[in-house]
């Protein structure tokens, strides 16, 4: 994931398929992180996996985004 905001990240969330991980931000402008989720096996073809994305900045300002990934063959 990526964040940017000119005040500093503060710090970061994913969630994915209700599992959470966070990092913090180092008060970076730009922040980069890669994630990895283990998922639970048995989900079927079509199954939406829901992932939220937040981060805050110094100020204590939030933003979140949310998608999901579907299971495919």
């Amino acid at each position: 994931m990526r964040a940017e905001d000119p005040d500093g990240i503060d710090s970061v969330w994913v969630t994915v398929d209700a599992v959470v991980a966070a990092q913090d931000g180092l008060l970076e402008r730009v922040f980069t992180a890669r994630f990895r989720f283990p998922l639970a096996a048995g989900k079927t073809d079509g199954t939406r996996i829901p992932i939220e994305i937040r981060a805050r900045d110094i100020a204590g300002f939030q933003v979140t985004r949310d998608t999901h990934v579907v299971v495919v063959p």
